[in-house]
């Protein structure tokens, strides 16, 4: 399926309330916040403006993804220079996106796409780090370093412990709180 006719089908879906991402050629319907996803959000908006009020933490923004710009995502978050996204449309270049944020939802499906499809989709883009909050196995996963198909580099640490994200994002995480936020 081209890309344009995904995001016309796109918009349709979303007037009906469903919202819906294209990676690797396939659509899928993305997975509604529920209220422990939208906290995880705002604990991580919050460190990032402290430890970096040059970037922003974007929720939900659709950016163009994978090898050629074919793919369509809406991460649950999108770490990017204030201003990024200005006068862009509904599906947004990658271009300065430092990081990317995905909280794993309590659906199979959206969960097996943030763990096995959207890291390569990412790593095409050249998206420097790929934070994966993971409540399925309760841990943050750090992928880093992309080598045009997949990140080089990943760091698993269990909710409770500290997790370093490195440069160009540069904060380190105490993921205690997470705890409070999974089943």
């Amino acid at each position: 399926m081209p890309a344009e006719e995904f995001e016309r089908i796109a918009a349709a879906a979303e007037r009906e309330g469903v919202r819906m991402e294209f990676m690797h050629g396939r659509p899928g319907a993305k997975a509604e916040p529920d209220g422990n996803h939208d906290e995880i959000i705002r604990w991580l908006t919050k460190r990032c403006m402290r430890h970096r009020p040059d970037l922003w933490l974007y929720p939900a923004r659709g950016l163009r993804v994978e090898r050629h710009r074919k793919g369509r995502a809406r991460p649950a978050g999108t770490l990017a220079p204030k201003g990024t996204f200005a006068g862009q449309g509904e599906w947004a270049d990658p271009g300065q996106v430092v990081m990317i944020v995905e909280v794993t939802p309590h659906d199979s499906d959206a969960d097996r796409r943030a763990r096995e499809e959207k890291p390569s989709a990412y790593a095409q883009t050249g998206i420097p780090v790929y934070l994966l909050i993971d409540r399925g196995t309760r841990e943050t996963v750090v992928h880093t370093e992309p080598d045009g198909d997949t990140y080089a580099h990943l760091a698993r640490r269990p909710f409770g412990r500290t997790i370093h994200l490195p440069d160009p994002v540069g904060i380190t995480l105490d993921t205690e709180p997470l705890k409070d936020w999974v089943r």
